[in-house]
């Protein structure tokens, strides 16, 4: 077997090993620890990537020990319940809540500890069009939430959320001419998460479709679903832990750059079939494909007559275990 097959094999099989034992009661495998202790694969990634040419016993020695000792971890701790980790379970602590006069949701300080004082609510948020904006900057931030972009608005920017546990906080400032939006999650009760859309918290995003747009989304445990194509996009970033991202995109600007950066993530990104598009790839033990992009060798893909293309499209990838793929519609 080639040496560098080793650890993505041992991986699979670590997992395979997880779903089986859990289906079969073996273990008691916590879903959630997945969500807050994503890092391990960025040490796993990290560790194949130092001895990624070192061919010696003792280096896949090492790296299988790194393996084997995060999956140990993800088994057998109970984030949820250990207080040398914040928690993103399904119990809380009373602790959490610092800020007992703020919206009267912080809840009864004489309530039992393993309570969850659940907040549920919805806000709209929004900003007025200005001609003279012929950019603007959007920042969101904020894990446990389905944040989507589908529509238009006459607005320079609504949003529509839905809020279970936590709240969200809409900022404004400018830079020179330049409006900055800000969408974050205000972090008051822990993080609680789940992928069912009634559940979760959400945010149904619009913007207007004529300033040319740098949108940058920070977040661990989200659900991405934005429809870019009609939107002038000059740069979009990504970052997030255990995160699912899906984005169309349009016509690139003369430059338009998008820059991914996730830990355990699935990340599916499509492009116009006509667009010049260069993707460089740096994915640690994540899986790839990037049909349709010529490959050339050194992590780097890119569409026919990408060079004398007038406009392109940088997509730039890295992450620990994560699925990434790029298509063309």
């Amino acid at each position: 077997m080639r040496s560098e097959k080793i650890m993505p094999g041992v991986i699979l099989v670590a997992i395979g090993a997880i779903f089986l034992l859990n289906n079969y009661d073996v273990i008691d495998f916590h879903w959630g620890n997945l969500i807050r202790l994503w890092p391990i694969f960025l040490i796993m990634g990290g560790v194949n990537l130092v001895f990624a040419n070192n061919k010696s016993v003792w280096a896949t020695i090492l790296k299988i020990a790194v393996v084997v000792a995060g999956f140990g971890l993800l088994i057998f701790a109970h984030v949820e319940n250990n207080f040398f980790f914040p928690r993103y379970g399904w119990h809380h602590n009373h602790r959490d809540n610092y800020d007992n006069n703020d919206d009267n949701d912080s809840g009864d300080d004489n309530t039992d500890s393993k309570d969850i004082v659940r907040v549920e609510g919805s806000s709209t948020y929004s900003e007025p069009y200005n001609a003279t904006a012929t950019s603007a900057i959007l920042n969101i931030s904020g894990g446990g939430t389905v944040y989507t972009l589908k529509d238009s608005t006459s607005e320079l920017f609504n949003a529509v959320t839905k809020e279970f546990y936590n709240k969200f906080e809409f900022t404004h400032s400018m830079e020179g001419n330049v409006p900055v939006l800000g969408l974050h999650m205000k972090k008051k009760n822990g993080n609680h998460f789940d992928w069912d859309s009634e559940k979760s918290s959400s945010a149904d995003i619009k913007l207007n479709v004529n300033p040319e747009w740098e949108v940058n989304v920070e977040a661990g445990a989200t659900k991405l679903d934005f429809d870019m194509s009609k939107f002038k996009v000059k740069k979009l970033k990504l970052s997030g832990g255990a995160a699912s991202f899906n984005v169309k995109l349009g016509q690139p600007l003369a430059t338009t750059n998008v820059e991914v950066s996730t830990g355990v993530s699935e990340v599916d990104i499509k492009v116009p079939q006509n667009a010049a598009c260069r993707i460089e790839s740096s994915s640690g033990l994540s899986s790839t494909d990037f049909s349709g992009f010529n490959n050339n060798g050194d992590n780097t893909y890119q569409t026919a007559g990408f060079d004398a293309a007038k406009n392109k499209m940088y997509i730039h990838m890295k992450g620990g275990v994560s699925n990434f793929k790029v298509t063309r519609y």
